[in-house]
């Protein structure tokens, strides 16, 4: 078990991504259930994190056995507590009742989440952080979602980057369409998969959907993930393709949160490398996250590795 990141109470994490922290409740063959921490933009601040830039969850959990759990998830990931919100209020749980493929409900009216608020994070860090990443079903659920269009809308305004998965959920309707756009044209960075492209767009032309993506911000790198296809990056006209590496895959969960994590730390840790590189490296993360169950995030030299390869 790897020890909690020493910081001091100064330092404020460059990274930070906002948004759902949940707990997935997973149906077996035998109709057991188990519980599984998990969330998509915590899981981009664990993976940042544990690359190796400080990093934060900005968000808000229980105060009960579900709650504990992510705290100490959270806490051992190396991640910023105080931007974790501990609320007396119920868990967010998502049921799996099928996982293959993966099938979702939610469980959570008036859930901890819903009352995240920005106002009491600590104080300059808006000054410190370099990127902020959004997404999941936090942008479908209000108030939550709101408070984070707004908070996205202020950073980029101060000069933050902002990254954007949209991690397409059934929840996100027709009602979520003003929320996408409005995303997307804040994002400096957006990540979709054939999955978000056809449940988002509600059709099965994806090349069209994607160029309504690239057209609504032109200025946006973005990084379409297409499970064992690999991935392509575009950047402006430009598009570069990346294999995913031959691994012997255990559980793509996660997978498509390492890759956004993984081109995030990239750009950040390594502004010199070519897009190309970047790319690679970014599928290089989804799949290092395929090699363990669960959404473990993958360490650097497991990444390093199937880069080098």
């Amino acid at each position: 078990m790897t020890a909690p990141v020493q910081v001091p109470l100064q330092q404020l994490p460059r990274f930070v991504a906002a948004g759902e922290a949940l707990t997935d409740m997973i149906r077996a063959a035998d109709g057991s259930w188990a519980s599984k921490v998990g969330g998509a933009t915590w899981n981009v601040a664990r993976v940042v994190g544990k690359l190796g830039i400080y990093s934060a969850f900005a968000g808000g959990i229980s105060c009960d056995v579900f709650g504990d759990a992510l705290w100490t998830a959270s806490a051992l990931s190396g991640l910023d507590l105080r931007f974790i919100q501990r609320l007396a209020k119920s868990p967010l749980l998502a049921f799996v009742p099928e996982t293959h493929p993966p099938r979702y409900f939610f469980v959570g009216d008036d859930s901890a989440d819903l009352h995240f608020d920005a106002a009491t994070l600590p104080t300059g860090w808006q000054q410190q952080v370099q990127w902020a990443h959004f997404g999941g079903i936090s942008l479908a659920r209000e108030p939550l979602a709101g408070k984070l269009l707004a908070l996205a809308t202020e950073l980029k305004a101060a000069g933050v980057k902002i990254s954007y998965d949209p991690n397409f959920r059934v929840t996100m309707d027709e009602r979520y369409d003003a929320t996408l756009r409005q995303m997307s044209a804040l994002a400096d960075v957006i990540k979709v998969s054939d999955d978000d492209l056809v449940g988002l767009f509600r059709s099965g032309d994806i090349d069209k959907s994607l160029d309504v993506v690239r057209n609504w911000n032109s200025r946006a790198v973005i990084l379409y993930t297409r499970g064992a296809a690999g991935a392509t990056l575009h950047v402006g006209q430009q598009t570069w393709h990346s294999s995913a590496p031959k691994i012997d895959v255990v559980d793509t969960v996660g997978a498509g949160d390492a890759s956004i994590g993984g081109l995030l730390f990239s750009l950040m840790q390594y502004p010199q490398r070519d897009w190309p590189a970047h790319l690679r490296f970014a599928v290089c993360a989804g799949a290092g996250a395929c090699l363990a169950a669960g959404a473990a995030p993958p360490s650097l030299q497991i990444i390093t590795d199937l880069f080098s390869a």
